[in-house]
């Protein structure tokens, strides 16, 4: 189902839905506490029918989807994301912002994060052999999923 953007006065979950280990975890949280999730992509892909999850489906435009969720980012949403730059933008409009492992994209961390993701291609671009990220653990699932959960839990307070 490809729905319109979710009225921006309400809390909700936007996830950028590439590659992201966490849809599962996410969908659960929500329902728990009775939040909307809205996932997006470029491409259809399957999503659980149930009232509180809709996706919606971008042009194949280079970053369409990242320009959609950043344009729905205020402080009643939570962005799910692991890339950096559109974490920054999600900040900026005073979204929060988790990774995928469930470190916090904050004020404080998103320059810092920034300049690494510099430095890597940096390095990269030079021909320099350089290990990615760590595979995705259970430990990152478990980080994640109470970090959603102390995410919603403190918006909802207000």
């Amino acid at each position: 189902m490809t729905t319109a953007p979710t009225a921006p006065t309400a809390l909700r979950i936007l996830v950028d839905a590439d590659a992201c280990p966490v849809k599962d975890e996410i969908y659960k949280v929500a329902w728990r506490h009775e939040v909307p999730v809205t996932i997006v992509a470029n491409s259809h892909f399957r999503i659980p029918v149930h009232p509180l999850v809709n996706r919606v489906v971008v042009s194949d435009g280079f970053d369409a989807a990242d320009d959609w969720i950043a344009e729905q980012a205020d402080t009643k949403a939570v962005v799910i994301t692991a890339d950096i730059l559109l974490a920054d933008r999600c900040v900026k409009a005073g979204a929060t912002v988790l990774a995928n492992t469930g470190k916090p994209f904050t004020t404080s961390s998103i320059g810092g994060a920034i300049a690494t993701r510099a430095i890597m291609a940096d390095l990269r671009a030079g021909g320099d052999v350089i290990g990615g990220p760590a595979p995705f653990a259970k430990a990152d699932r478990s980080r994640f999923l109470s970090a959603l959960d102390a995410a919603l839990v403190r918006l909802k307070r207000g």
